[in-house]
């Protein structure tokens, strides 16, 4: 019996390793015919991937959404081409898919994303992919699935500081079901990586932030096995396995050579002549693992209404609403998971944390990690709202621009939004928050005034298939609307509309308040106007905007935002093609400490300025 067990062994290291050749084969020919792509990349992470599929992971290849799979992130996705040989050998794929390689109409892409069904998530922009990766295995962890998390990075991507973010949570969280593989082959895209082969190192930077770690021959799928294996059974605290490897391994004329990053081999016969033949001339015999008997959480997120139950007071600011509202939506959505950035007591998520502590993540300042968390989390049936500072957003553009590419479903939110804040001063301000997300695609943007618009945002949010934000104010505004007014994304709230207005007031937040200011006073001086609140930015309502250019001729938007990419803009769009006189205010220089009001005043966007942009244009 123990003679047949090593037999058995033996025959299994020598399948992987054909696998392995092949998936390189694959790899070589695949980016030969796309005449791009990275094959030394792919050739050096070979055994890895083979060991990973055909040895360790679990799933029901029939269905890729499947909650109890386990699930795999190429954070290093310039490495695409072995994933997609993998898949082939899989048989998650055809010939002819394999072959499409970075066709336009083909679904194996240069870099991940999830047009392929077998991906979750985009990566190729370094550093996310352990993130996402953390935020797959803390879902797992809720929904009890069983489920385990792989994230294969290579070794030029650990310069990034959102890969010790997440590093440093993972073993804060005791994520023991996350596994990181780090394809150590010593070259980055234009020279040596940084700490090139030096493995102790590595590892003494890993243990720091309380992993375990084991250190491996890469190329060796033996003790990749018994790597896995332990990793797997790992107790109470994440593993990461150090790979050390060669890029371009197997294929002399590109391994270990600098320049050779992103090219096909130069001769494609030459490279194919190194591999074993004989491992192309079988059929494979492996496949991925099934999944034990048992029943898959499911994806489908329900969300109820939130009750509508008073306007909480003459005045609030909107990230009070806020945070009411997704303490009601808790309860009406049990997959809705917080993330905070140690904001909660500002963004007023804490209700939340303190009611639903399970469905709570705190992690702490780390915006990249955060965004890329949720990122995971929402391709894991579930529904993340992130709440910060608009400011500290723009920290993790690049983790948003990705979970666009993952066509990822989240809720984010944005407080402390704009020069209204006062004498924090400019660090603190969110002023360039709205073009940043008006620019994602599929986003949706809003901008509430009061409770009763915020907390239909956030239901709006909660039901779009994408990524929605809502910006914040920090001071409290008066109520504008009654409790059970009824909103939808894309549509706009006209005040005070009749057919005798001379000018059109637009504004959102703070700024809607201060053009109703304005229209009072204006109305006294003889000038009739209407205000617009247009509720959402993106999409915005452009039918009743070119209604009221069109019916007063004048058109002024004030904005709490930098010029750029804003209200302003997005309202412009709108008019093209309009005739219409036109004024917009907007913060257009640095800001400084001071009281709120003086900094409307001298910002150019009080409704005072306001008062004055209307007199001029109907001068």
């Amino acid at each position: 019996m123990y003679l047949n067990e090593i037999q058995d062994s033996k025959k299994r290291q020598e399948e992987l390793s054909q696998a392995a050749e092949r998936l390189r084969w694959h790899s070589l020919e695949i980016t030969s015919k796309a005449g791009s792509g990275h094959p030394t990349s792919s050739l050096s992470c070979a055994e890895i991937v083979s060991v990973l599929f055909f040895q360790e992971m679990q799933a029901d290849s029939s269905e890729p959404e499947n909650l109890r799979n386990d699930r795999f992130v190429l954070s290093k996705g310039h490495a695409a081409p072995v994933l997609w040989s993998v898949h082939y050998e899989a048989g998650l794929i055809d010939k002819d898919e394999l072959r499409s390689l970075r066709r336009i109409d083909s679904d194996q892409e240069g870099h991940p994303t999830p047009r392929n069904p077998w991906v979750d998530v985009a990566t190729g922009s370094l550093g996310q992919g352990l993130s996402m990766g953390l935020g797959m295995a803390w879902s797992a962890r809720l929904h009890d699935s069983g489920s385990h998390t792989y994230v294969l990075l290579g070794d030029g991507e650990t310069a990034e500081g959102s890969v010790w973010e997440a590093a440093n949570l993972a073993a804060f969280q005791k994520v023991d079901n996350l596994t990181a593989i780090v394809d150590i082959n010593r070259f980055g895209q234009s020279g040596p990586a940084m700490l090139e082969h030096d493995l102790a190192t590595y590892r003494r930077r890993f243990e720091a932030f309380g992993w375990e770690v084991s250190e491996v021959d890469g190329h060796d799928v033996n003790a990749l096995s018994e790597a896995l294996q332990k990793a797997r059974s790992s107790s109470g605290r994440p593993h990461v396995i150090l790979a050390e490897t060669e890029k371009g391994h197997g294929v002399s004329s590109i391994e270990g050579e600098e320049g050779s990053h992103g090219k096909p081999a130069p001769s494609l016969k030459d490279a194919l002549s190194e591999l074993d033949k004989t491992a192309m001339e079988k059929e494979c015999s492996l496949g991925i693992h099934p999944l034990p008997e048992g029943d898959a959480p499911s994806r489908a997120i329900e969300v109820g209404e939130i009750p509508k139950d008073g306007d909480g007071g003459d005045e609030v600011a909107t990230r009070q609403a806020f945070g009411d509202a997704a303490l009601a939506m808790g309860k009406a959505c049990n997959r809705m998971v917080a993330l905070d950035g140690d904001v909660k007591n500002s963004t007023k998520l804490e209700p939340f944390f303190e009611k639903y502590p399970e469905r709570s993540i705190e992690c702490y300042i780390a915006e990249q990690n955060m965004v890329g968390m949720a990122t995971g989390i929402s391709k894991s049936g579930m529904l993340p709202c992130v709440a910060t500072f608009a400011a500290f957003l723009t920290r993790a553009m690049d983790q948003l621009r990705m979970a666009a590419i993952s066509q990822s479903k989240m809720i984010l939110a944005g407080s402390h939004a704009g020069v209204a804040i006062g004498e924090d001063g400019p660090t603190q301000m969110g002023l360039e928050d709205l073009s940043m997300m008006r620019a994602l695609p599929g986003s949706q943007v809003f901008y509430p005034a009061d409770v009763a618009s915020t907390r239909a945002a956030l239901e709006q949010a909660a039901g779009h298939d994408g990524i929605s934000y809502l910006r914040l104010n920090r001071g409290k505004t008066p109520q504008v609307y009654p409790a059970d007014e009824s909103f939808e994304a894309g549509k706009a709230k006209v005040f005070h509309e009749s057919k005798d207005d001379d000018v059109t007031l637009i504004g959102g937040g703070i700024t809607l308040h201060e053009c109703l200011k304005a229209r009072e006073n204006l109305e006294k001086s003889g000038i009739k106007a209407r205000v617009v609140d247009p509720f959402s930015v993106k999409p915005i309502d452009a039918e009743t905007l070119r209604r009221c250019a069109d019916e007063t001729g004048t058109v002024i938007v004030a904005e709490d935002h930098y010029g750029e990419g804003g209200l302003g803009e997005a309202v412009l769009s709108a008019l093209e093609g309009r005739e219409f006189k036109w004024s917009h205010l907007a913060v257009r220089s640095l800001p400084r400490s001071g009281d709120p009001e003086a900094l409307l005043e001298r910002h150019g966007i009080s409704h005072r300025k306001i008062e004055n942009a209307a007199a001029a244009l109907a001068a």
